[in-house]
C-alpha cells in the first residue's frame, strides 16, 4: 500500500547517521548508523540499515540528487520501521520543514531519470 502522498522515485545514497533528537531536546549521540537511501519523494525517504534506530526521532541530513547544486540539508523525521530480516531494517521517514521553493530539485532529479532510460 503506498503511504506516500508524493511519487518516489528509485535512488541510491549513502549516508552516516552520527546523532538522533527529539523535539523535547533528548539526544542519542555517537550512534555511527550507515544507511542506504534507497527511494525518495518530495515529502521524505526510504531508507534501509543494520542498525535499529527509534521511532519519532529525527536527525540531519544533506542529500545530493545530481550535482552540488542540488544538495538539501533537511531534518528527517522517522516515522517507520520494518523488519525485513537477516538483520536488516526498511525505514520510512518525512522531511520536517522543507520549503516548497525546493521541490524543483525533485522535479529536475525525475527528468534526469527519465532521460538515462532513453
Amino acid at each position: 500500500m503506498e503511504r506516500r502522498k508524493d511519487k518516489r522515485l528509485q535512488v541510491n545514497i549513502q549516508l552516516d547517521i552520527s546523532e538522533l533528537f527529539k523535539q523535547d531536546n533528548i539526544k542519542v549521540k555517537n550512534i555511527d548508523a550507515p544507511i542506504e537511501v534507497t527511494n525518495i519523494s518530495k515529502s521524505g525517504i526510504g531508507f534501509q540499515s543494520k542498525s535499529t534506530l527509534p521511532l519519532g526521532y529525527y536527525f540531519n541530513a544533506k542529500i545530493s540528487l545530481g550535482d552540488v547544486a542540488s544538495s538539501l540539508y533537511t531534518v528527517i523525521h522517522i516515522i517507520r520501521c520494518d523488519e525485513v530480516g537477516d538483520g536488516i531494517y526498511i525505514y520510512g521517514c518525512e522531511f520536517v520543514g522543507m520549503a516548497p521553493v525546493l521541490h524543483y530539485i525533485f522535479d529536475e532529479y525525475e527528468k534526469s531519470l527519465l532521460n538515462e532510460k532513453e
